[in-house]
């Protein structure tokens, strides 16, 4: 999905025409500011009530993305020690340190640093040849009961690697390609090293966790952090059962989240093997581009004749607008409107809006509308800093850039350009790579003259 995302921004703008070098910026010109990050992350409390939220724990810790039951619930015990190995760069370092900061304050785990031979997680940077050796449509992995690659390569065909024989956490290694930019590298440690500590299973319904293969949150929300901290919570053991864990977790969500003890929540309807096949088919790179967007219009119509709202029909129609860019670029725009209404029914959404807020900003500049290009992206920047994502920032800085130039505005849009390249550099990486997108935003304004 991470890797689906980048090649739909390269769509977007295939279907304007390619940059007039006598018109387009040039970025090369431009000092680079210094790399941004975000500093102490303030996450939304889980909105969802406590009854709706127990659904959702059970469902999962005792299953995993394929659909397999886990037969008892299985954590580290703690204290838990977290190491790395090969070339960790610096900016991984102080990611590593804040998520950990994270863990320990709102998950209430005890979890800290230590070397890589004793720790029980090591996060180990491979070269993306071992990566794509190992896990060809993965951004990254996690792997139980091992601590480095050359002890995967060693565990591969003796079971070991089988999470549903698990009776107790006790090692566990991440994988992370180098030469990925730092953005991508942070969102791999959160949903990898939660994954290690605690569920196994995605669920596409959810609509505020990094658990749900849609990939639209970047680091771990307030719901994640509370999951973790259920997880572990003094009442639940390793080897409990599902039916034991159900008697025991009402109490602690209690507990631990009493803002959560209120009516009105009820846990959506489980997703459909068909409609996950439809979606799966719909976002890898292996069909062609025609039995794609077939596929997503399947996860469509199963999302109507069940009746869905919120996250699923919104992702189901994202997905299948940028699939139709470089084919329709009405039904596009249908699309990518569909979606922003389904995920502007809750507040509890505004960041999947703001990704598909980058959709109808291309559009309106395509058209040449400035003003509603600045609207959408004033719309979704405070989403988009708030849910750290700077590759998305940095885009909708871009955009709204573009249209402040559009309506005489050059000196604003210089400095808001500007300020988008030190998001760019965290966001995307190299620089060339910011430039690139620079470019490809201005062509959609300079090559489309009313």
């Amino acid at each position: 999905m991470k890797r689906f995302a980048a090649i739909a921004f390269a769509c977007l703008t295939a279907c304007a025409p390619a940059p007039d070098a006598t018109q387009a910026p040039q970025p090369t010109l431009l000092v680079f500011p210094q790399m941004r990050s975000f500093g102490t992350t303030t996450p939304t409390a889980p909105q969802r009530p406590n009854s709706e939220i127990a659904g959702d724990f059970l469902d999962l810790a005792f299953q995993m993305e394929t659909g397999q039951a886990l037969p008892v619930l299985t954590r580290f015990e703690e204290p838990i020690t977290v190491g790395t190995a090969g070339n960790f760069p610096s900016y991984m370092d102080r990611d590593l340190d804040a998520l950990l900061a994270r863990l320990r304050n709102e998950a209430r785990i005890d979890i800290s640093r230590s070397n890589a031979a004793n720790a029980s997680i090591v996060i180990e940077i491979i070269s993306p040849a071992q990566m794509r050796r190992a896990a060809p449509n993965a951004a990254c992995f996690v792997v139980p009961r091992v601590q480095s690659w050359a002890e995967l390569q060693r565990s591969r065909r003796n079971g070991a690697l089988d999470w549903t024989t698990l009776t107790q956490r006790e090692h566990a290694a991440i994988f992370i390609p180098a030469g990925i930019p730092p953005q991508e590298a942070r969102d791999c440690m959160h949903e990898e090293l939660a994954q290690a500590l605690g569920p196994l299973n995605d669920l596409y319904r959810l609509p505020d966790s990094v658990y749900n293969d849609d990939n639209i949150h970047a680091v771990l929300t307030g719901f994640d952090m509370l999951i973790l901290r259920a997880f572990y919570d003094d009442q639940l053991q390793n080897g409990m059962t599902r039916a034991q864990a159900a008697s025991r977790i009402p109490g602690i969500l209690a507990r631990i989240n009493p803002a959560g003890q209120r009516g009105g929540g009820s846990v959506e309807p489980t997703t459909p093997r068909s409609w996950k096949s439809a979606m799966e088919t719909a976002l890898g790179g292996q069909g062609s581009l025609s039995a794609r967007r077939a596929a997503a219009a399947r996860a469509i119509d199963i999302g109507g004749q069940v009746g869905w709202s919120g996250a699923r029909e919104g992702f189901a129609y994202y997905a299948y607008g940028r699939l139709q860019i470089s084919n329709d670029a009405s039904q596009a725009l249908y699309a990518f409107n569909a979606a922003n209404r389904a995920y502007s029914q809750n507040r509890i959404m505004d960041i999947h809006a703001a990704h598909v807020a980058v959709q109808l900003a291309a559009a309106t500049l395509i058209a040449r509308d400035p003003q509603t290009t600045i609207r959408i992206a004033d719309q979704a920047i405070p989403a988009a800093q708030r849910h750290e994502n700077a590759a998305l920032l940095a885009q909708l800085m871009m955009f709204k850039a573009e249209a402040l130039d559009l309506q005489g505005n050059t000196e604003a849009g210089a400095a808001l350009r500007l300020d988008s390249l030190a998001w760019g550099r965290y966001g995307f990486g190299s620089r060339d790579e910011v430039i690139d997108r620079l470019n490809e935003i201005a062509s959609l304004a300079r090559d489309n003259p009313s």
